[in-house]
């Protein structure tokens, strides 16, 4: 067993494609990415079709998936729940994902919930996920900082983890949701948290661009990290980046650093290069 989990976000590589993608070539693929052997595979959401239309089919995809010959566990974005009782349904799902911003704007623009809200219906979430058998991961967006000038300091991310562990939450994620997060603060949080709250699983949700993603994994790596999500290629990221260079961290250099650090992973090598070609005929041809 690997002391690193990686986590694929196909969902995250595909929802903000505009062109549909069919139903069909999205089980292909997601049936490559469940044959690499990811610890974990964020492969869709339940949320608002109208937010998200791509994520639309995601129950039917779920449906469609041989998921007999995978290790891989399933994690589903839901943003309320009413998404959470739609991805409970699904006995196949692990893992439901809660993107919970402490950037007040940002929070509105994602969920339409005020940050106050935003708690009160993850309680109802976790509640229910613990009824079905599923464990909670929250993604904290804007853990590095935020481009709507919404307070941001370390003090303020220490309040809301304070929170979150006092609500009984066992993993969460730091996001960089725009790219923006410096090696100073990678280190000052990762390194603080991990000791400090050692009932919770962080890990890192990085969005960089192609010439600071070394940086940024290296300093969540020696400040103790050992989940990282990753979509292959980089594709996806926030659209609220305002930099077409700042994509999804890409899965290849997850692997690429370890190998580098001779730490083993649990993927094959042989299926991971089938799953890299599928993504590139995928995306090429949708984006």
């Amino acid at each position: 067993m690997s002391l690193i989990k990686v986590v694929e976000c196909s969902r995250d590589a595909m929802q903000g494609i505009k062109d549909w993608i069919p139903s069909k070539d999205k089980i292909s693929y997601l049936q490559s990415v469940l044959s690499v052997g990811f610890d974990v595979v964020d492969f869709g959401s339940f949320v608002s079709p109208s937010a998200i239309p791509q994520m639309k089919d995601t129950g039917y995809v779920l449906d469609n998936l041989d998921l007999s010959l995978t290790k891989s566990k399933l994690l589903a974005i839901v943003a309320n729940l009413r998404g959470a009782k739609d991805a409970c349904n699904f006995s196949q799902i692990n893992y439901l994902g809660y993107p919970f911003s402490i950037s007040e704007n940002f929070q509105m623009r994602n969920t339409n919930k005020t940050i106050k809200e935003s708690i009160q219906e993850l309680e109802s979430i976790k509640n229910l996920a613990e009824i079905n058998d599923k464990k909670i991961v929250v993604y904290l967006s804007m853990g590095f900082g935020n481009p709507y000038g919404d307070p941001w300091d370390y003090e303020i991310v220490e309040s809301w983890i304070y929170l979150l562990n006092k609500m009984d939450i066992k993993s969460i994620s730091l996001s960089d949701t725009v790219g923006s997060a410096k090696e100073t603060d990678i280190s000052k949080l990762f390194s603080n948290f991990i000791i400090k709250y050692p009932g919770i699983e962080f890990g890192a949700h990085f969005h960089t661009r192609p010439d600071q993603w070394y940086n940024k994994i290296n300093a969540a790596f020696d400040a103790g990290c050992r989940v990282y999500d990753g979509a292959i290629q980089g594709f996806g990221g926030c659209p609220m980046a305002k930099d077409d260079l700042t994509g999804n961290f890409p899965t290849e250099k997850i692997i690429t650093y370890f190998n580098s650090k001779q730490i083993s992973l649990n993927i094959n090598s042989l299926n991971f290069e089938s799953c890299y070609n599928h993504a590139s005929k995928l995306f090429n041809q949708h984006i």
